[in-house]
């Protein structure tokens, strides 16, 4: 094998091990975002997918990915519920939404954050109340169906 063969193979066995270790990252980062399930992990993963790619593809569209995945779990996991279980299932969810609606406060409250974060954030807080009346509307009409009726 000439000189530069052999320069060209050493090169391509270096990328292919940096670009091993990149995927060995990704995958450690994307386990990480799965247990965690915080959009810090999905950033990075987006940055170390990116790297992995050269830059070729833009985070925005891993971090897009993962936002569709997670529409796609969510929506089979409400679906499967038994209707046993739906009356805790909107519990949980009313206290997600008052998470929202403590984020949606800040949001609104913060001076600085200028008059596109303020809309989302007072939009943000709308429907979250919303969420959570009809939550307490429709759970506590679940729950009357198994009260006693009086005669």
């Amino acid at each position: 094998m000439s000189e530069p063969a052999k320069q060209l193979n050493e090169n391509a066995e270096g990328l292919a091990e940096s670009a091993r270790k990149l995927a060995e990252q990704a995958e450690a980062v994307a386990n990480d975002a799965a247990a965690v399930g915080q959009m810090e992990q999905a950033q990075r993963l987006s940055q170390v997918a990116s790297a992995a790619t050269g830059g070729a593809i833009d985070p925005f569209v891993f971090q897009f990915a993962i936002f569709v995945m997670a529409i796609f779990v969510g929506y089979y996991v409400v679906w499967s519920v038994t209707p046993a279980l739906h009356t805790p299932l909107m519990a949980v969810t009313n206290a997600i939404s008052s998470v929202i609606v403590v984020g949606a406060i800040l949001a609104v409250g913060i001076q600085a954050a200028g008059v596109t974060a303020t809309s989302l954030g007072f939009v943000a807080l709308v429907l979250a109340a919303v969420n959570i009346f009809g939550g307490f509307l429709v759970t506590q009409r679940m729950l009357a169906m198994y009260k006693k009726k009086e005669r």
